[in-house]
């Protein structure tokens, strides 16, 4: 019996080899093919035509005119809201959003969504500086923007500290947060000066959190009244309003971390999103 075993080993090895020489094959491809996605972003298949866009061989600084032929082309970038965390069906707002403008009877394609988990504002204002991000926004005329809500709550892990922070401590970040926000919008103003850009405001995840209820709403206000001067004094630019939508609805719109949206609560934001195009863009031939 001990002989059949050793002679059995030998294919063992060969075997664990084969499956990691795979895998590390798979990982190499899965990590080549997210770099195509981010240099040479292609459309959602579900939404639109999927054209293909070709990034520029070199950043030249300056915006790449965008064919006018009537189609929404939306770009999303920011944190984990952005990418659509927390939503069983993996759809966000932003899929969610074009699907409603679809059935509206836009033609919509969602050119990327370079939404990161975890993103702050500080890393937004870099990322902003990537030539295939600036190339995605200079190619979309609709841009969704999420950011702020990690530097507040810290991607909410402020529930796991020993002591609830108090409207002081919340408060502390948000000088020099809500100016690197501004810096943010202004940014993607000049990336894409022609787009309509949309931020998404925040909301407060702690509402139904004894100790965060008071100190989260005033924070959260403050941040939100930030954005909007900055927001009304651009053109293009709007604030997408969420606090009101999950003020009350906390159970019913959040996930189970109790802090990003569920597919109901991105359904939500997405009718917000359509109903913002929809008034600042007219669809063709609607008379509006």
């Amino acid at each position: 019996m001990k002989k059949r075993n050793l002679d059995s080993a030998p294919w063992i090895w060969r075997t664990i080899s084969t499956v990691s020489i795979l895998t590390t094959l798979l990982l190499l491809f899965g990590f080549g093919y997210a770099i195509k996605d981010v240099i040479f972003p292609e459309g959602d298949a579900q939404l639109g035509t999927g054209q293909q866009t070709t990034a520029p061989a070199k950043d030249s600084g300056q915006s790449t005119p965008v064919v006018k032929d009537g189609k929404i082309r939306m770009a999303v970038i920011g944190d984990s809201l952005a990418r659509g965390t927390g939503d069983d069906e993996g759809l966000g707002f932003v899929r969610r959003a074009g699907n409603l403008l679809k059935d509206q009877g836009y033609d919509v394609q969602v050119l990327n969504n370079m939404g990161v988990n975890g993103l702050r504002t500080d890393a937004l204002l870099s990322k902003l500086d990537e030539q295939g991000v600036r190339y995605v926004l200079q190619q979309s005329n609709f841009i969704l923007l999420s950011i702020g809500a990690n530097d507040l709550f810290q991607g909410g892990q402020v529930l796991q500290g020993e002591d609830a922070p108090t409207a002081e401590t919340l408060a502390a970040a948000l000088p020099e947060t809500s100016k690197r926000l501004q810096e943010i919008l202004k940014k993607v103003k000049e990336i894409n000066p022609d787009a309509q850009i949309a931020y998404i405001g925040l909301y407060n995840p702690f509402g139904d959190v004894k100790e965060l209820k008071e100190p989260g709403n005033a924070v959260v206000a403050a941040w939100n009244d930030a954005a909007m001067k900055v927001l009304n004094n651009e053109d293009k630019m709007t604030l997408v309003p969420t606090f009101d939508l999950f003020e009350n609805h906390l159970g019913q719109y959040l996930s189970s971390d109790h802090f990003h949206p569920n597919g109901e609560g991105y359904e939500q934001i997405a009718v917000r999103i359509a109903q913002e195009y929809q008034a600042e863009t007219p669809a063709e031939g609607s008379g509006k």
